[in-house]
């Protein structure tokens, strides 16, 4: 049975809120391996090898929850910087600003505060039109495109897949 974004979601909570330093779920259709911030790898022993090894840190998502504890929240944290997003072609000459990755859309910095872009906004391509919050951590989107906001196509503090349209826009003539 596969897992949805939502089941990893709830295990990387559960791990978030535990003492647990390192956890590894495999099953036949599934491994995951969550290592929190520093602590150090050690190394699976297979028991047909005398070898050690170790699976690629690059291949192993991590979490951190001292990191996301010490961080401050709302307009003070300091989103991260993200690549602008691809945009697509629509069928009627517009453009789309779609989602260069998969987390939760959020229109504003911070609950409360003023949108980033509303219908109307004129954007060039170093606009930051959103943030997207992948594992407590903000990215900033970019628009990647000159023109108008015509549409906000996502709903504010919803998921959002990788290449779903976050805006519509009318390019600058």
């Amino acid at each position: 049975m596969p897992l949805s974004d939502e089941d990893i979601r709830e295990i990387l909570r559960i791990i978030d809120e535990s003492e647990l330093d390192e956890l590894r779920i495999e099953t036949p259709d599934f491994k995951l391996h969550v290592r929190r911030g520093g602590a150090p790898l050690e190394p699976a022993v297979d028991p047909e090898e005398a070898a050690p090894r170790a699976a690629p840190p690059a291949a192993e998502p991590a979490t951190s929850s001292s990191a996301a504890e010490r961080a401050p929240a709302g307009p003070a944290a300091e989103p991260a910087p993200a690549a602008p997003a691809p945009a697509g072609a629509s069928a009627d000459g517009g453009l789309s600003i779609d989602a260069p990755m998969l987390g939760t859309f959020y229109r504003a910095e911070a609950p409360g505060a003023k949108p980033f872009v509303d219908v109307g906004s004129p954007v060039q391509p170093d606009t930051v039109v959103c943030l997207i919050e992948v594992m407590k951590m903000m990215n900033s989107v970019r628009a990647g495109v000159s023109g108008r906001v015509v549409e906000v196509c996502a709903e504010n503090a919803e998921l959002v897949e990788f290449g779903a349209p976050l805006f519509r826009v009318e390019p600058e003539p």
